[in-house]
């Protein structure tokens, strides 16, 4: 891969794109075929020649829709990331029981970190985090931490309605997610466990962490 693979726009080509670029279909395009190249090959092997092969475009067409390769990565993530996290609001606005909320989104969580692409995606950053430190922090932020603070706010709520007693919430709150994920995330991050845990390890590891979590932060009116 040539340093010309990787080199974005100028500020002036960018300043010249117009009305160009805002053709979903096409974005679309570009982004399965990156995904694919991204997952197959990893960050640093897939170059934009490669890209554009798969995607079936030009390098010109991939500049109009993105600014470079980090770009293009970038959105993939977050494109990922909204699909994934479909429907988790949802169960933090229950009206159920701490401990059935919990559970449901601990489960979510689970699946979620669990996932094929999740995997990949966290070992690609992890490859490059040392290079491009920006890059790994927006991936936290928007994902791990999106989670956390999701999560934050709902207990900030569940305190102040007397149905938890916890004193440092966001604490509390990470906490819960590395509880149920415990035992299955990192054998999947490094390869041990191949597949994804069944429903029923989800449901132990899951469970296992509610019970904990109300034994430290419930008051008995759960």
């Amino acid at each position: 891969m040539t340093e010309q693979d990787n080199s974005p726009l100028s500020d002036a080509e960018r300043a010249n794109r117009h009305g160009a670029g805002c053709d979903p279909a096409k974005r679309n395009q570009i982004m399965v075929g990156a995904k694919r190249a991204f997952m197959e090959r990893g960050f640093d092997a897939a170059g934009v020649n490669d890209i554009c092969q798969i995607a079936g475009i030009s390098k010109s067409t991939l500049y109009v829709y993105f600014d470079s390769k980090e770009d293009l990565f970038e959105a993939i993530i977050e494109q990922e990331r909204d699909r994934l996290f479909l429907g988790m609001a949802e169960i933090l606005q229950s009206g159920d029981t701490p401990e059935k909320v919990l559970f449901q989104f601990g489960t979510k969580i689970a699946e979620i970190i669990c996932s094929p692409e999740v995997v990949q995606a966290q070992r690609i950053i992890i490859g490059i985090a040392d290079r491009m430190p920006e890059l790994g922090a927006r991936f936290f932020s928007g994902g791990a931490m999106r989670a956390q603070v999701d999560l934050t706010n709902y207990l900030k709520r569940k305190v102040a309605t007397g149905h938890l007693a916890i004193s440092d919430i966001p604490l509390a709150a990470a906490q819960f997610i590395e509880l149920s994920i415990a035992p299955l995330w990192k054998p999947r991050l490094f390869g041990k466990m191949s597949t994804l845990p069944s429903d029923h390890d989800i449901e132990i590891s899951v469970s296992s962490a509610v019970a904990m979590f109300v034994a430290a932060y419930g008051n008995g009116t759960t």
